[in-house]
């Protein structure tokens, strides 16, 4: 039976069980502690846990599963065994308050021995101590005896308080020829009996719904079905293996088989990761996906390969898993575009690289790499830790890590010290107590009191005419540089112009040269500046509409990854994998301009529940954090975000926006500059 049969097969068996199928969850999870989704039950996490509805009683599918960041990292073993995968596909059958144990039991065993045909003799199953139940059902519907085992092996929880319970997990002989246990015996399907409520004292209650959770890895049904004991010898992996063989024009080998392995696995993690919007980067899963990437590179390069590697195996991947996966054909140019510049930048990058690593290889008087040339080697070439170890291996060499490790930490904290400047003086002044909203309601103009005055990096109670100064004040009107938009300007009448306004905490920081006198607890009447708040507010709105504009002409994949919102222009970093045609810019620009003309309302709603916004389907800036209550900024029905930002009334006040420039500024990021107003001309 071939991947396609037995994922089909399963999927048939359960829907004749009265689940609902239901395609694959995205790889990225709706989960902030999570970069990539790494299990089956990630997407049912609300419902499983108790805080989201169920929409279905019973549930199956073939969920997308990623392992290769954070805690749930199994990358570095890829290729050197039959089993490890980054990328993997997790069967699934879901009770949420319907079945329980008996159900369950007797449909796992029902398909693996009546419907699958595996030999009972062969399978052995497990339970948690405390299970009797599980462990009868057993002896009832397979007259089989359980092992008994303990918490860290048949005992499922979502943390150390909340819901719980045992598990029975199903393992495979696959024979007694192979010497090590955990290779002989492999876990196959595991069924997560969620029955208890545990509270922080340990106590365990009875959950009012009780759900059934299952896992069981198609890659291994695949090997025991097809007879074998490496997962890469299956049909889906040895017809990306073949495809492999084709573009590097190396035929696979015992001695080379490992380099096959990594490419066909990361094939499949790169290709999906990228068809379900992860843009290689050197930041979070982007990171993760582009070291991935340049991994199965590197492994191309082993087996003699120069140039494209993953874009040329990418319409394998989709032959093989197109029809269960659609979003690969869907995506495919937008995937191979990204791929192809990740390629491109990859042989620059190790051209360069390598040319400095030669140099110094003959300086060397032990086997061993200095961590500072390492370090140059990642921050002036990109080149990774582990693609400098991987190099370094085959010459028999190593890497001082501590040394480089160590390198990090000093440009980390260099890096603090150039961006925080006088910031930390005024993030140690807990003592003040500060109003920073104010700009919510579009004042222009109230008294204020000043709380505190710096000066040359010292906190001073009084300054004179021609200081230049920080100042904050108890409550204030001003805007202070955040979440990409520049702060207000103006003037303290009368005593100080404001040339520049920025955040420290809650704290605004008003900056500029006094004109006047001025003391701690003296009073004040700020101003705004109204004409550049105006131009400022029709710039961010705009960028709103470009966000919204850009999804419409490009693919609804494109993401903001930064922005700064000034009075004279709009700079737009978003997620892209090439340079926009002519075609497509006019395009984006007749779509803002047609929004102006139609003079649509907007809306900010201050303070909303987090839960709320996301009712609200209100788009985040990637790798934001937010708080339980956000802004909800809204243009009719054509956009909807996160912002705190100040915003007008009205899209006809934009006037205009005309577009400047579009360019590359990395890989997979592009940058739009825009102008509004009079200024767009």
């Amino acid at each position: 039976m071939t991947y396609n049969d037995i994922r089909k097969l399963f999927l048939e068996y359960f829907e004749s069980k009265g689940h609902k199928i239901v395609p694959s969850a995205s790889l990225i999870p709706n989960d902030p502690s999570l970069l990539f989704t790494v299990a089956g039950m990630v997407p049912w996490k609300g419902i499983l846990q108790g805080t989201e509805p169920a929409f279905a009683p019973r549930v199956a599918d073939s969920q997308k599963c990623l392992r290769a960041g954070g805690k749930h990292n199994d990358l570095d073993e890829v290729g050197f065994d039959g089993r490890h995968h980054t990328f993997f596909e997790m069967l699934g059958n879901w009770s949420f308050g319907d079945y329980f144990k008996q159900e369950a039991i007797e449909m796992s065993w029902d398909l693996l021995t009546n419907v699958l045909k595996l030999d009972p003799a062969k399978i052995r199953v497990t339970t948690h101590f405390s299970d009797d139940e599980s462990t009868e059902i057993w002896r009832q519907v397979a007259s089989k005896e359980a092992i008994r085992m303990g918490d860290k092996d048949n005992w499922w929880s979502a943390g150390d308080t909340g819901p719980c319970g045992p598990c029975t997990e199903m393992f495979y002989d696959f024979g007694e020829h192979i010497e090590n246990e955990d290779d002989r015996w492999v876990e196959i399907w595991n069924d997560v009996f969620m029955q208890f409520d545990r509270d922080a004292n340990g106590n365990l209650t009875d959950l009012p719904n009780k759900n059934v959770d299952t896992g069981a890895g198609l890659e291994r049904w695949a090997a025991i079905l097809q007879g074998k004991t490496d997962n890469y010898e299956t049909d889906l992996f040895m017809n990306l293996i073949h495809a492999t063989e084709e573009i590097v024009g190396v035929k696979k080998t015992a001695k080379n088989f490992s380099s096959f392995k990594v490419i066909a696995d990361h094939m499949r993690a790169v290709g999906f990761a990228i068809a379900d919007g992860v843009i290689p980067s050197n930041t979070d899963r982007g990171y993760v996906i582009r070291r991935i990437l340049r991994r199965a590179m590197r492994h191309g390069q082993i087996l003699g390969h120069k140039g494209a590697l993953l874009s040329k195996l990418y319409p394998t991947l989709i032959k093989e898993m197109g029809d269960a996966y659609p979003e690969l054909k869907k995506n495919e140019k937008h995937v191979i575009e990204i791929i192809t510049n990740e390629e491109n930048a990859f042989a620059d990058m190790l051209q360069n690289g390598m040319k400095l690593l030669e140099s110094e290889l003959p300086k060397l008087n032990t086997k061993i790499l200095t961590g500072d040339i390492a370090f140059k080697l990642f921050d002036t070439y990109g080149f990774p830790l582990d693609l400098t170890q991987m190099i370094l291996r085959d010459r028999g060499l190593d890497v001082d890590v501590a040394g480089f490790e160590k390198c990090m930490t000093q440009q980390k904290e260099r890096s603090r010290a150039d961006t925080k400047g006088t910031r930390t003086l005024w993030e140690s002044r807990t003592d003040l107590s500060v109003t920073d909203d104010i700009h919510k309601y579009n004042p222009t103009e109230i008294e204020a009191k000043v709380l505190a005055i710096l000066k040359d990096g010292e906190f001073i109670n009084s300054a004179k005419p021609g200081d230049e100064v920080e100042v904050a004040l108890d409550k204030t009107p001003f805007y202070g540089t955040q979440g990409g938009q520049v702060g207000d300007s103006g003037e303290f009448k009368g005593i100080m112009q404001i040339t520049e306004t920025n955040r420290a905490g809650n704290i605004v920081i008003h900056k500029g040269k006094l004109i006047s006198p001025l003391h701690v607890w003296d009073d004040v009447i700020p101003v705004v500046d109204e004409q550049i708040r105006l131009q400022t507010a029709r710039a961010h709105t705009a960028a709103h509409l470009l966000q919204a504009a850009l999804r419409i002409v490009l693919n609804d994949d494109v993401e903001q990854r930064g922005s700064k919102v000034s009075p004279n222009s709009i700079r737009f970093d978003f997620s892209f994998g090439r340079a926009m045609t002519v075609d497509e810019i006019a395009k984006t620009e007749k779509i803002i301009n047609d929004w102006i003309v139609a003079k649509i309302p907007v809306e900010t709603k201050f303070d909303t529940p987090i839960e709320e916004a996301k009712k609200l389907g209100a788009l985040a800036l990637f790798g934001e954090k937010y708080g339980d209550k956000v802004n909800v900024v809204i243009a009719g029905d054509i956009s909807c975000e996160l912002c705190g930002g100040t915003h007008i009334k009205n899209t006809g006040d934009i006037i205009r926006a005309k577009i400047n420039k579009e360019k590359s500024i990395s890989s997979g990021i592009r940058r739009i500059t825009m102008s509004v107003g009079d200024l767009a001309k």
